[in-house]
This record gives structure tokens, sequence and C-alpha cells, in this order.
């Protein structure tokens, strides 16, 4: 079996080598010729997949190592009876802990005060449940809005975008979709960004062209919005400059890149592509993740700093917003090479220098805490 991997992956040679020939390719640079006599594809979100790479190929299997799908043409792959997976999931605590490490950068740079404020999620999926859960157990007002959900379950918690859009900060979780009854593309285009106000923020680490990047720069350039947080962007790897400059926080496309995200989609790929063959998967990752490591606030940081000290201790998205400004050219190199970080969960936090207070936020953002 000729399985074609893109070589960015991590542990793709552990993950793939003993189950067929591989062929390495590079994800943007993946055409027809380093799939055509291949049984297996195991992409990322780079690669458009489709008629264009695949027709006339020998492909049987696609796997993507991500949780998003719009760079999958999924209706040609059903009309060529050729089998799709993804890792739906794999990185919805990586994201949601990225989201709370930035409301922690905003509230320190505005002098906010987190419990209290409200913030709207829109998309109540792996990802935007996760927030939401995170962010009430600090005692934000979390308001929910999912339509598909809300018609699926009739269930009132979900509300219209209408009656969520006045919240203190706006966070987007949704897929991209062009089509059915809740497309998502340019969800935020010129009319429902003049709907938020300079005391709003809308943080965007869903999928860049939710937004109008064209009509939020110029929202944000001209004070109608208070302010954004993207890790998302259209045309990536190409990225709009002003737009850049004009966020409070920016970053390549990296909330989702934990360790633990990778990992599970690595395995998550293995395992599809072993069921779809036929063959055995006894591929162990515990040696792969991360040793506990013991972890303490900033000395003489209270409450929220304390916090703070800890979540860029973990993951510092002040330097990543740093290099991209610095490096936006790089895009896909910021990208590609950024350290995989462990999640939360693999930190115990020393409270016993004062902070045991904050035992109960700590537990809520994924953390163990030692007294």
């Amino acid at each position: 079996m000729i399985i074609a991997v893109d070589r960015a992956i991590p542990y793709w040679e552990e993950a793939f080598a003993e189950l067929g020939t591989l062929r390495l390719f590079s994800g943007r640079d993946c055409g027809p010729a380093e799939v055509r006599d291949a049984d297996a594809l195991i992409v990322r979100t780079i690669t458009p997949v489709g008629a264009p790479l695949l027709e006339g190929s020998a492909v049987r299997f696609v796997a993507s190592a991500s949780a998003g799908v719009d760079h999958v043409d999924q209706e040609y792959l059903r009309s060529r009876g050729t089998h799709f997976s993804h890792a739906a999931g794999c990185n919805a605590d990586a994201v949601s802990e990225y989201i709370l490490t930035a409301l922690h950068v905003l509230a320190a740079r505005r002098g906010w005060r987190l419990k209290g404020k409200s913030l709207a999620v829109l998309g109540v999926g792996n990802v935007g449940s996760r927030v939401a859960h995170k962010a009430r157990a600090l005692g934000i007002e979390v308001l929910l809005c999912d339509p598909p959900l809300r018609d699926l379950t009739g269930d009132p918690v979900y509300r219209s975008l209408d009656e969520v859009l006045g919240a203190d900060i706006v966070s987007l979780h949704v897929p991209l979709t062009r089509g059915g009854p809740y497309p998502t593309w340019h969800m935020f285009d010129r009319n429902t960004l003049n709907r938020l106000s300079p005391g709003q923020i809308l943080i965007n680490s869903a999928r860049g062209a939710v937004v109008d990047n064209r009509e939020l720069k110029s929202a944000l350039m001209a004070g109608k919005i208070g302010g954004a947080v993207l890790d998302v962007w259209e045309g990536e790897p190409q990225i709009d400059r002003s737009l850049l400059e004009s966020a409070d926080i920016a970053t390549p496309h990296t909330a989702g890149l934990s360790l633990d995200a990778k990992i599970r989609a690595t395995a998550m790929a293995r395992s599809a592509l072993c069921a779809f063959f036929g063959t055995p998967d006894s591929w162990n990752t515990d040696a792969f993740f991360a040793a506990p490591r013991m972890i303490r606030p900033k000395r003489g940081a209270a409450d929220q700093d304390a916090v703070l000290s800890v979540l860029l201790e973990v993951h510092d998205i002040a330097r990543d917003d740093a290099e991209l400004r610095q490096r936006a050219a790089d895009f896909d190199r910021l990208r590609n090479e950024h350290r995989l970080r462990p999640e939360f969960g693999h930190f115990v936090v020393d409270l016993a220098g004062g902070h045991a207070g904050l035992a109960q936020a700590f537990a809520a953002l994924g953390f163990k805490c030692r007294m």
C-alpha cells in the first residue's frame, strides 16, 4: 500500500511507516503527481482535496489530520467512492485554552475584570462548548448561538444572532460553509460588523473567511469596534498587513497547535486508515505526551494577574503575536515551526504561596492544583 503523507504531520513516521510505503509531500505543493498511484492520502488543512488533485488517481481513502473540513470536497469524494475521515474535536481543548489566555491578556491590557463580562459563543460544538464551560466557571456571562443546534434540539438556550451581538466579547467557533440554511462565509460582513460597537471585542479562531477581513479592517481603523483577536485570516498565508496592525492580538493560525491535539489528530488518522483497510491498530502514543510539570504563579501577583502569569508561561501568545508582526511574510514557517505546547492538564499549579483562593479558577481552566 502506498500512503501519501504531508511531511509536516507530527509523528508521521511512527504512525504510518509500518502500514505501507510512504510518499511524503509538502502540504501547499501537493499535486496530482504525488497522489496518482497512492492508495491513501493523509493531509492537513492547507491541501485542497478535490477533483483537481484526485481525478484519475488510485486513492481510495483520505484522512485530514485536522478538525476542519472546508478544504475537502466531500461531495466529490462520495461521488468517486473515496472514504473520508477527519479528526473532529482533536484540538478543542487547545483552542479553548487559547481563547481563555487571550481573554486574560486583553483584560490585563484594558484593566478589565473578566468576572461579570459577557461572552457570546457562536458555534457550540467541540470548541465552543469548552470555551463556554471554562468562561462560565470564571464568572463570565455566556450567551450561546448555534442555529443548527437550536433547530435540532429546540433548546431555547441557543439564542439568535440578534440576541447575542450585544455581548462584550464575541467569539467565533463555526465551520466555514457556503451553502445550507446557515452559511458562515462572511457571516460577519459589513452589515453585521456595523452592529457592533466601540466597546466590543471580536475573536476569530474558526476560519478566516467567516469574517470579511476587508470590512473588519475598516471597522477597526474607524474605531467602530473596540478590538479584535485573530488567529485565522482570509488568504492565508498571504495576510492583510493593515488588518494585522489593527488587531489587538494576532497569531498565525496556531490556536489549535498543542502537542496533545497533534498527537490525537495523527492517531485518529491512523485509526481510520487501519479500520478502512482492515489492519490492526496497535499504536501506543503514551510516550509522546508531555510529562507532568510543576508551575507557580508570579510572585506578588494577585487574582487575574496571577492566573495570567501561569497562562503565559504555558502559552505565550504575546510572543506569538510579536513574531507574526515582525515576520508576517513567513506565516507558513511560523505556523509549521511553532512549538507544540502541552495542554493545561499536564501542569500542576503550586498554590502554596498565598494563591489558594485561585484553585477553582485554575481547575476550571483544566490545570491540576497543589495547595
